[in-house]
């Protein structure tokens, strides 16, 4: 099949270091043309290489190359800026907006609330060298933190809970599932509707057991490879 052949000659590209992360490929008619086919048979092969994490699309650029994606471990503390920095990544977030709100169908199930309870949503962008590759959205248990949003949320959230209110994590739970971006998660990641995400939902615990947040991050499926490191007696 052709698309199939086009799609392992990008590949052999990439990984002869030809083809660099973060590169623009040619416009889809340039490369249909190079290649001797249609632009149907063209995104086809895009298509599948999308799939395989091997590129990704912005929204009104074109393709680009996928950098390696970032390790996500699940065993470690959920700071998104050190895992990022111990990996040599550079790394930003961007806070979008933080508000208190009722607690909606989200919020009520991962955190256990009775319906129009109080709470904090705040939504931010994550950037890795420049390119936003995660969309965040986080419920805060207000009663826990009164006037939480006087305080600078542009720094990590359990770095506030922990100078302004001597609360720490201690554990969390996770759920991990695949989605399509839609609205306006795709547009502040510059991706085309229906691109393929993964979301991560946390829950976190302090050291009595009580719940703090929950978190929704929806992230490029080609940003991220979930990892996490089990230690078992035998």
């Amino acid at each position: 099949m052709q698309y199939v052949k086009i799609k392992d000659s990008i590949v052999e590209q990439i990984e002869a270091g030809m083809l660099s992360p973060r590169q623009k490929l040619p416009a889809e008619r340039k490369l249909a043309e190079s290649f001797d086919t249609t632009r149907v048979t063209l995104r086809e092969a895009l298509s599948l290489l999308e799939a395989e994490g091997r590129i990704y699309r912005e929204d009104r650029r074109g393709w680009f190359i996928s950098p390696l994606p970032l390790r996500y471990d699940l065993t470690q503390a959920p700071n998104f800026s050190d895992m990022a920095q111990a990996q040599n990544r550079v790394a930003k977030t961007e806070l979008i907006a933080a508000k208190g709100i009722l607690a909606d169908k989200v919020a009520t199930r991962l955190l256990n609330l009775a319906p129009f309870t109080d709470v904090y949503r705040v939504e931010q962008v994550r950037y890795l060298e420049d390119r936003p590759v995660a969309y965040v959205t986080k419920y805060i248990r207000s009663e826990r933190f009164p006037n939480l949003l006087k305080n600078d949320l542009s720094q990590p959230l359990s770095d506030v809970y922990r100078d302004a209110f001597a609360v720490s994590y201690h554990k969390s739970s996770f759920r991990i599932a695949t989605t399509s971006l839609l609205g306006e998660p795709a547009q502040a990641l510059r991706a085309t509707v229906g691109t393929p995400a993964i979301v991560v939902e946390r829950v976190n615990y302090d050291r009595h057991g009580e719940l703090i947040d929950c978190v929704i991050e929806s992230w490029r499926h080609d940003a991220i490879s979930i990892e996490s490191w089990v230690e078992k007696a035998f």
